[in-house]
């Protein structure tokens, strides 16, 4: 090395590949890092021990910078280097330069979420939406005030609309099992039958019989009057009477709050309603299966601070209103989308 800190020709070509990073050949950007640390060190052997290179490569950086400056930069004095003038005007510019690359490439910081304005949408089947939008509204409201949310329960593309963006995040049953997609188990849901409070059916255990001796009416977007609960009871030697269908559970609950018909519906949106519109809920006397309720997104939102926030507020509101948990629960079930919504329709009274 010379005493100025520039190597002979042909001793200029090595030292870049000591350098992080693959930059533009015509402006060397690799430069910025190396002339920070020389002007904040003073020295050739400082600024290699802060850029984690050795003295020959930042004396060959130095080169470099000198010939793309047409300025020496450091000058020796006396036993050591001093910078130039043009040196010094530099030195804030390229402090800040750094500042800015770290910032830009360093993880973000906690989003202040009061100043959000995005609009997040919910693919969620409508029973899981019901649970779902006030806890989620209330709770936007104090921390994410200019959030505005859309739910819909219709998706006749699979899980496209998650890869594409269209829809942020997917509540339901969930068999996507695709690096494409996240995928988080939230709680094992389970069908109970509801009728009004005081209804004569509640005096006692509901039995098979006794569920059979009432009116029902079932949920199908089909119109179908029969499904898996009818499979159940015909196995027994019993027929329940079938009134009514009505293609969601909403209707259902306002039919039951005011006769004597009966339904079976989830845990999580009966037991949300049963305050507000005068039921109660009580175990049917036949088993139907569990169902297995997931949140999934795209990865391009992993890290997306309301979208963490929305994963978080989701899991929150429906675990909340899940009911005991059964052992083995897992995510399983059709595609995400409208199959997912299908396979809660045919679990208890076959609503497809």
């Amino acid at each position: 090395m010379s005493t100025t800190g520039v190597d002979g020709p042909g001793q200029n070509s090595d030292w870049a590949r000591e350098l992080p990073g693959a930059l533009a050949s015509h402006v060397d950007m690799r430069l910025l890092p190396a002339l920070d640390a020389l002007l904040q060190e003073g020295s050739v052997t400082g600024a290699a021990e802060r850029l984690a290179l050795s003295p020959p490569a930042m004396s060959r950086a130095l080169s470099k910078i000198r010939r793309a400056l047409g300025d020496p930069v450091l000058v020796r004095a006396g036993r050591g280097l001093v910078p130039t003038p043009r040196a010094l005007e530099l030195q804030p510019k390229v402090r800040a330069l750094m500042r800015e690359a770290e910032a830009l490439l360093a993880p973000s910081r906690q989003e202040d979420l009061s100043h959000v304005s995005r609009t997040l949408t919910i693919v969620a089947d409508e029973a899981y939406a019901a649970v779902l939008a006030p806890a989620l509204l209330n709770r936007a409201s104090a921390e994410v005030p200019l959030a505005r949310f859309t739910f819909t329960v219709e998706s006749t593309h699979g899980s496209a609309p998650l890869r594409e963006g269209a829809v942020d995040i997917e509540v339901g049953i969930i068999d996507e099992c695709s690096p494409e997609l996240r995928i988080e188990p939230l709680f094992e849901d389970r069908f109970v039958g509801v009728a009004r409070s005081g209804h004569p059916l509640l005096a006692a255990a509901v039995s098979a019989q006794a569920f059979t001796s009432v009116r029902h009416v079932s949920v199908s977007r089909k119109g179908r009057m029969t499904g898996p609960i009818d499979g159940a009871l015909h196995a027994r030697g019993l027929r329940r009477d079938v009134i009514a269908s009505v293609p969601n559970y909403g209707e259902a609950l306002l039919m039951i709050a005011s006769s004597d018909l009966v339904t079976a519906m989830p845990h999580s949106l009966a037991a949300s309603a049963r305050q507000s519109v005068g039921i109660e809920l009580f175990d049917l006397p036949v088993e139907t299966d569990p169902i297995n309720i997931c949140q999934a997104w795209h990865p391009r939102h992993e890290t997306e601070p309301v979208h963490v926030w929305l994963r978080h507020a989701v899991r929150a509101a429906l675990t909340r209103s899940a009911p005991p948990a059964r052992p083995g629960g897992r995510c399983s079930g059709p595609p995400a989308g409208q199959e997912a919504d299908r396979a809660v329709e045919q679990d208890v009274d076959g609503r497809r």
